[in-house]
């Protein structure tokens, strides 16, 4: 533990009951966001929870166990679910999890061009005056999503944001370090009070779900598919449709271990190093696609967690993962978590996004960013209004063809694209191999 600062990074300190509470939290912040992903595409809930968990605790291994990281559902892809099965057809969603499924794989070629050519090579390409921007468009692109979510009853929302500062700034002990798990809590049980229409609908929800059930239906699946005829003309379609949206979901990534070594202090871009999370990422998402699950991203709601706690360990992470696998196999209490409140998510989620677009700000500014430099005036300027712009004013997303890029894959393209261009004479140094080594939150 730093005592300086209060960062905690072996959780073994608190003792095991307040370690399992914690793992508790972490898997509660990403339940709302992972959940939605299969609601919207027609997927299964209870195989996303199992792969997500197993991504989550493969992306562990593959790093060594040094990341906290938690890979939930991921929003990018909506689009190539969408081209696919507009409707969520069941006998669809398999050809579309074939394209998500090849997606996973370009990941593990851009881990091996970092390391057959080195990190600080690929790297000086993601400098502070890209990743800080990026960082910062993250926690506001995702502010939206809060804001309507609160917009459901506005007193829930305003019970769980009060709840949550209270806790961290005045609480004391395991009080301080759980303030959304006891946000959650206190705006769910407020709801049921006070809306005795979400009261019933959570008991019936809760009374129709089963026990135990299977997460995984194989007929679901891609392997489902070689069961009958398989149309070969609509795989490759899902390819070569979804295949490209990795390479914006690449850029996101590289936005989001900044995000999570800025709010550790540790750079996780050096060590365990860009290639395995990228390993961990991607094989997490082929993986989970053949057995019809959504593709998994790193979470910023789990980072907003770790800046609010300032518990780094990683073994509340895989705590989370557990969880979410146990919840998989558990319909009774998936339907019970799956009812929380609109409005608990989005109070809860108000605070955990503006924490990652804070962890941004102060990568611009202990990095020293000189922003009377025109340059890099300019980078900044486009990677904030392309990630806002296009999220709000262009309906999520940009159309190229029939590709479609959220505002943040175009942000960050751009982003580092100009960012090489106008390097000018200097050209471009190895400042961003080090752009994620900053101080702690």
């Amino acid at each position: 533990m730093d005592n300086q600062n209060g960062v905690i990074y072996n959780a073994k300190e608190l003792g095991t009951g307040r370690v399992l509470v914690l793992g508790l939290q972490h898997m509660f912040a990403m339940f709302g966001a992972t959940v939605l992903v299969p609601k919207l595409t027609g997927l299964s809930v209870s195989a996303t929870l199992l792969f997500a968990g197993i991504a989550t605790l493969f992306m562990h291994l593959v790093t060594n166990r040094k990341v906290p990281v938690f890979l939930g559902s991921s929003f990018a892809f909506l689009g190539g679910y969408a081209a696919i099965a507009p409707n969520g057809e069941k006998e669809l969603l398999p050809y579309a999890c074939v394209g998500v499924a090849a997606a996973g794989l370009v990941y593990l070629i851009l881990a091996l061009i970092i390391k057959a050519f080195g990190q600080k090579k690929v790297l000086k390409y993601f400098p502070p005056i890209v990743t800080g921007p990026i960082i910062i468009a993250i926690g506001l692109c995702l502010s939206g999503s809060a804001i309507q979510n609160c917009q459901a009853n506005w007193i829930v929302a305003l019970i769980a944001i009060a709840v949550v500062i209270i806790c961290n700034i005045w609480g004391k002990g395991m009080v301080k370090i759980i303030p959304i798990l006891l946000g959650v809590v206190a705006s769910y049980v407020v709801s049921l009070i006070i809306d005795p229409a979400s009261r019933v609908a959570v008991t019936q929800a809760v009374n129709d779900a089963a026990w135990f059930g299977l997460p995984v239906d194989m007929r679901n699946t891609v392997f489902g598919l070689f069961s009958g005829e398989v149309d070969g003309q609509l795989i490759a379609k899902a390819i070569i449709t979804i295949v490209p949206i990795s390479l914006a979901t690449m850029m996101e990534h590289v936005g989001d271990i900044s995000a999570i070594s800025s709010t550790v202090g540790k750079n996780f871009i050096e060590d365990p190093g860009l290639h395995r999370t990228l390993i961990g990422d991607g094989v997490g998402t082929t993986i989970a696609a053949l057995f019809g699950a959504p593709a998994n991203t790193t979470y910023g709601e789990n980072t907003g967690v770790l800046a609010l706690t300032k518990v780094f360990d990683p073994m509340v992470i895989r705590l989370a993962a557990v969880y979410a696998i146990v919840l998989s196999f558990c319909p009774k209490f998936a339907a019970l978590i799956e009812a929380m409140p609109t409005a608990t998510i989005g109070g809860v989620s108000l605070i955990l996004y503006g924490m990652i677009s804070a962890v941004g700000v102060r990568n611009v500014v202990e990095n020293k960013i000189d922003f009377s430099n025109t340059r890099n005036i300019i980078v900044a300027a486009l990677i904030l209004v392309l990630a806002i712009g296009i999220k709000y004013g262009a309906g999520d997303s940009f159309m190229i063809g029939k590709l479609s890029l959220t505002g943040l894959a175009v942000a960050s393209i751009v982003g580092i694209v100009l960012n090489a261009v106008l390097a000018g004479k200097e050209g471009l140094t190895d400042e961003g191999a080090d752009s994620a080594n900053l101080g702690r939150f």
